[in-house]
């Protein structure tokens, strides 16, 4: 039906229908564009296509197991992805060059001491490249830019005009390779003197309050002590690799060398052998004297039995009639006791008869003891007589303590 054979309520209904169908279009139209470009956002920020990436390189034997698109590993985190495997030219001395890129902020811990790559071996022939965070030194690659002076008057003004804002991009040796100044050192008019002096072609340096660039922009080169700047999309800073055996390698070598073990294995079987039938025989002896020690046994059961009786130690010391022998010395010991403590009491009697007797005699006769006394007073009269005779004088000399001066 023509649309001007419609109705006035009719087209109303339908302009009205053609716009509700037109925004319903738009709206999915919106969304659809939305979620595509959600999805690459989520897929870009996935890939770090936003973060910047340094690009690194290593030198390998065997490429084994490893692919292009394969992540590279740091303490666990997968930091980024193999770009590129290639056999190195014939007469290189190297086999094989891996190129792989590290995201931001990953690639800030590799440093000079102590960051290097290494390939891990799977069970299946697969194989994982990981690289280790450093611990000093210097960074391996740097996002500040790095300028080159090749005129020291240039440097100096930059120096004088902005204090402690540039450091060295380089180690400062002379002819002798001793240090002077190292990397990041904050250069000064004094040590700018010093550099002045060694005449050196030029001189490597960064202004420290410079923003990040927006990708790696140099490299720490060993052989020159120096950071080498970067060519974009063609350089990439060299790591040292710390290659372990493929695990074919190792289980083959494990398999040599249990092959060259063998004999040694077999031999030991054999002793092993000849132990085991020693010790069967030595159990069937030990099986014959265990019956010959039957009797021994039985024989020192009885005895034991026998010596839990009552006084069975002394029957078998002094034999049957050692119990009567010691009952009968047992009551002669009580009989000599008992005489002996009667006589004890009548000898303590009689010594107390002598003693009372002896002392009534000198109560009764007091003279006698006077006469004693005047004996000898006259015996000492006596002495002392004769210690004054001439003739006995010399018999009785007594040592006279010596006089002396006042």
């Amino acid at each position: 039906m023509p649309l001007q054979d419609l109705t006035p309520q009719l087209r109303t209904r339908l302009n009205r229908m053609e716009k509700a169908v037109g925004w319903f279009v738009f709206l999915a139209a919106a969304l659809l564009v939305f979620g595509f470009g959600f999805y690459i956002y989520h897929t870009a920020e996935r890939k770090g296509w936003f973060v910047i990436k340094a690009p690194f390189h290593i030198y390998v034997k065997s490429s084994s197991g490893l692919n292009v698109g394969d992540p590279v590993v740091m303490m666990g985190f997968p930091v980024g992805q193999i770009t590129r495997i290639h056999a190195m030219p014939p007469r290189d001395p190297d086999n094989v060059r891996i190129d792989f890129e590290v995201k931001d902020n990953y690639f800030r811990y590799l440093w000079t001491d102590g960051s290097f790559a290494k390939i891990n071996s799977g069970l299946l022939g697969q194989s994982q490249l990981e690289v280790t965070r450093g611990t000093n030194g210097y960074a391996l690659v740097v996002t500040q830019p790095v300028l080159v002076f090749s005129n020291l008057v240039e440097l100096k003004q930059k120096v004088v005009a902005n204090p402690g804002r540039w450091q060295l991009s380089q180690d400062v040796l002379d002819g002798s390779s001793n240090y002077f100044f190292r990397a990041y050192e904050v250069l000064t008019e004094s040590n700018l003197q010093v550099i002045a002096a060694l005449n050196p072609v030029s001189i490597y340096a960064y202004d420290n309050t410079e923003r990040d660039a927006s990708g790696v922009v140099a490299s720490w080169d060993t052989r020159y002590h120096h950071y080498k700047i970067f060519t974009p999309g063609h350089d990439s800073a060299w790591m040292p690799t710390a290659e372990a055996p493929a695990l074919a390698d190792q289980i083959s070598a494990m398999v040599g060398q249990v092959q060259a073990a063998l004999p040694g294995i077999l031999a030991l079987t054999n002793k092993i052998s000849t132990v085991l039938d020693n010790a069967a025989n030595a159990t069937s002896n030990l099986n014959l004297t265990l019956i010959a020690a039957q009797p021994v046994l039985t024989n020192v059961a009885v005895i034991t039995g026998e010596l839990r009786e009552p006084g069975s130690p002394l029957i078998w010391a002094l034999g049957t009639n050692g119990n009567s022998q010691i009952q009968g010395a047992l009551t002669n010991l009580n009989s000599l006791l008992v005489n002996t403590d009667t006589n004890l009491g009548a000898l303590l009697i009689n010594l107390s008869d002598i003693t009372g007797g002896l002392s009534a005699q000198l109560r009764g006769n007091t003279n006698l003891v006077g006469g004693i006394y005047k004996t000898i007073i006259d015996a000492d009269d006596m002495l002392q007589g004769l210690k004054r005779h001439w003739l006995l004088r010399s018999a009785f000399k007594t040592n006279q303590p010596p006089t002396g001066k006042k």
